[in-house]
């Protein structure tokens, strides 16, 4: 038996677990969903957990990743605990740029330094959050209001939180948003996710912003960007590569390996093909 695991404030949110845990059945594996701030769940009785919808890590996240450790040490976690720490922080941006990835252009700023993003910068339009976050929680756009952006980055990073800037790439409201979906290490659909920060952002249920997500077919471009960020991570359950457009082609904006989306309803047979994935991974 393994776990597909949620949060007690997500646990009936996440639209993919049901017709994930029935393609499961039909794999020959029996799932349930647990919590993983549920403190009664014996995670050593799982012979594997698959974090799916943990949206409310960044409110929690020293005890989220307390629970990684210790959940990690008594059965198998996918995608596998070191990658996902890493994840966690969006600085982890860096070192795909590195790598030679291309990223969206980044500004990380960190409480422990004196250093402040330049005014030249926060005059443009551009985006502003916390790198440790999900569901665009606390994502602020600022068009050309230096001042009211230097206070919000000021109110992050007194905070104690690390800080990234970025340009808002403006194409995005007319090409949206290409996230690829990986499955096994096989990118297997993709989405387009519309912009959501042209206005003020909505949320009915305080863990993440709403979205319009449709089908879509990526671009020869998205493909072999996505192929070469895959290149470069080791065995994952899934990821979710999440990209935006520009004049000199396709940037990643974010690569999600802890508790991505996977949008099932944009693609027929996405739930039996993640199911599969994950049945391929288990012991058997």
């Amino acid at each position: 038996m393994i776990a597909l695991v949620t949060a007690t404030a997500a646990a009936y949110l996440d639209p993919d677990l049901a017709p994930l845990r029935e393609a499961l059945h039909r794999e020959g594996v029996e799932a349930v969903v647990a919590s993983w701030d549920d403190t009664t769940v014996n995670w050593s009785t799982f012979e594997a957990v698959f974090l799916r919808s943990t949206w409310d890590y960044h409110l929690n996240f020293d005890a989220f990743a307390a629970w990684i450790d210790s959940t990690s040490q008594v059965t198998t976690m996918w995608n596998p605990p070191a990658l996902m720490r890493w994840n966690l922080d969006k600085r982890y941006l860096r070192d795909l740029a590195d790598q030679g990835i291309p990223i969206v252009e980044t500004i990380f700023l960190s409480p422990e330094d004196d250093e402040s993003a330049d005014a030249a910068v926060l005059d443009g339009d551009v985006v502003v959050k916390a790198t440790i976050g999900a569901g665009s929680h606390g994502v602020q756009r600022f068009r050309r209001d230096a001042d009211a952006a230097q206070r919000y980055v000021d109110e992050l990073l007194n905070g104690g939180r690390h800080v990234m800037v970025q340009p808002y790439l403006a194409a995005v409201d007319t090409q949206g948003e290409t996230g690829i979906v990986v499955l096994g290490g096989v990118a297997e659909y993709a989405f387009e996710k519309g912009a959501i920060l042209t206005g003020e952002t909505t949320s009915s249920t305080g863990l993440y912003a709403e979205e319009r997500i449709t089908p879509r077919i990526a671009s020869a471009d998205e493909r072999a960007l996505a192929e070469r960020v895959i290149e470069v991570l080791p065995q994952t359950a899934y990821a979710r590569i999440d990209m935006l457009p520009t004049s000199n082609g396709p940037v990643i904006s974010e690569v999600e390996l802890v508790e991505p989306s996977l949008f099932f309803d944009v693609d027929a047979n996405a739930a039996v093909r993640t199911a599969a994935a994950f049945a391929s991974l288990l012991d058997r």
